[in-house]
């Protein structure tokens, strides 16, 4: 059922983001005059599709191969690669005839639209929620890293206080982006010591392996409590209860949550003396630990209060625009990493099995419009690219053709066409093919 769940998001997420980025399209060709012969969820390959009907001259329908989607519009050289239509003489109502500045809009239209989507979900959600954040003023006991950035020399309890200089007001901004991809230096405090560490400018490739949990824990150092016992499990056979306090593993005082998940984690399959506080009296435990590190609780943290800030309906609307145009430059800073060779591709690309594993296995419809939001703007930024078959790619031959003062060869514009469409293709299948040996990484033992 998880799967379905996952599966089901997926398809919907998509086809709510593909159908209003053809309708960019379909929208600015019809205001223009231009026909427009079809308009497809998936692509109907080899003239078959699942649903079809017709409706004031336009085809609408949906294909059998889940790879997007497109509307076919009347004289223009498209991913349908229907070259008889330009075989006649150009029409009053074809794309061909029309200015190139109104080609040039048709073109951006689906790009407009997602950008246009991303904003307005994200000004929702903010107007909805505000925004809650952990002020760095208030994290007690410092940071507790992972595998990543405890390879770039930060320790459990550091305590960051500036991002290349500049305080640090929120917590959730080390986890940023900010933080991550502009080979920032990070200063902090050790007990009684101020040092700098400059976290790597390759650290891209470390986060697809490990997540960015493995960098800093999204939840700052904690003391904490036992909140609830797994029924039948380790630790309620060995006698643990809501409200105990774990202070020693094996002899091992602990204080934090990250102690007790280390010592717990290197006695897999083993049995450990627990030391527990329970309403001042102090009781010796013995539980058995599974193999994947764990005994069976769910914790209660004393994690600092947060803060919220409330904005508005209206003052929602500028917050949401700089968390859509955030995700627009991160994707921008990503790849342009790849050009610098700081980051390799393999690293930075995700595919329908990436996408699937971020919307989950339940549903969480915040989650969903957040994911949804991200990924208008993913969605805008690589139609954006300047390559044949993409939007971007049009909209540079355009570009050229207004330069130039003339348009571009039809038997250019088909060849380029025919490369960019097997570009993609080949893009595809490395991205789906990336995605399947992450997730066998991933799993691997």
């Amino acid at each position: 059922m998880s799967i379905v769940i996952m599966v089901g998001q997926l398809v919907l997420g998509l086809s709510i983001l593909v159908i209003l980025h053809e309708l960019g399209h379909f929208l600015a060709a019809r205001a223009f005059g231009i026909k427009v012969d079809k308009f497809y969820l998936f692509f109907d390959a080899w003239g078959f599709s699942l649903f079809k009907f017709n409706y004031k001259g336009v085809e609408y329908g949906i294909g059998w191969l889940p790879l997007g989607g497109y509307v076919k519009i009347a004289g223009m050289i498209d991913e349908s690669m229907d070259t008889e239509q330009l075989a006649g003489p150009p029409q009053p109502w074809e794309f061909r005839s029309k200015p190139a500045w109104q080609r040039l809009i048709v073109m951006l239209g689906g790009i407009f639209v997602n950008v246009v989507l991303g904003i307005f979900i994200f000004w929702m959600l903010t107007a909805r929620l505000g925004e809650s954040y952990i002020p760095n003023s208030s994290i007690k006991y410092g940071i507790v890293p992972g595998t990543i950035g405890k390879k770039m020399g930060l320790e459990a309890g550091d305590k960051i206080i500036a991002v290349n200089g500049k305080p640090v007001d929120r917590f959730e901004d080390l986890m940023s982006s900010k933080v991550l991809l502009d080979h920032t230096v990070l200063t902090l405090q050790r007990g009684d010591k101020t040092m700098n560490l400059t976290v790597p400018a390759n650290i891209i490739n470390d986060l697809s392996d490990y997540g960015i949990e493995q960098f800093i824990s999204s939840f700052p150092r904690t003391t904490f409590a036992v909140d609830s016992v797994v029924p039948k499990s380790n630790a309620q056979i060995a006698g643990l209860i809501k409200g105990d306090s774990v202070t020693a593993v094996n002899g091992t005082k602990i204080q934090f949550y990250d102690q007790f998940q280390a010592q717990i984690k290197a006695n897999g399959n083993k049995l450990v003396d627990l030391t527990v506080k329970r309403n001042g009296d102090t009781l010796q435990l013995k539980s058995h630990v599974t193999s994947e590190g764990t005994i069976g609780i769910s914790i209660k943290p004393n994690m600092p209060d947060e803060k919220t800030i409330n904005y508005g309906f209206f003052g929602s609307l500028p917050v949401g625009a700089n968390k859509a145009w955030g995700t627009f430059s991160v994707n921008a800073r990503a790849i342009g990493k790849v050009f610098k060779g700081e980051a390799k591709f393999n690293k930075v690309v995700g595919g329908p099995v990436a996408i699937a594993n971020m919307f989950g296995s339940h549903i969480d419809w915040i989650h969903f419009w957040s994911l949804v939001g991200f990924l208008s703007m993913v969605l805008a930024f690589t139609n954006l690219l300047p390559i044949p078959a993409l939007d971007g790619g049009h909209a540079v031959f355009l570009i050229i053709e207004m330069i130039k003062g003339k348009p571009l060869s039809d038997k250019f514009l088909e060849r380029a066409q025919i490369v960019g469409f097997v570009l993609l293709i080949s893009l595809m299948v490395f991205v789906f093919g990336n995605d399947i040996v992450k997730q066998v990484m991933k799993n691997k033992p």
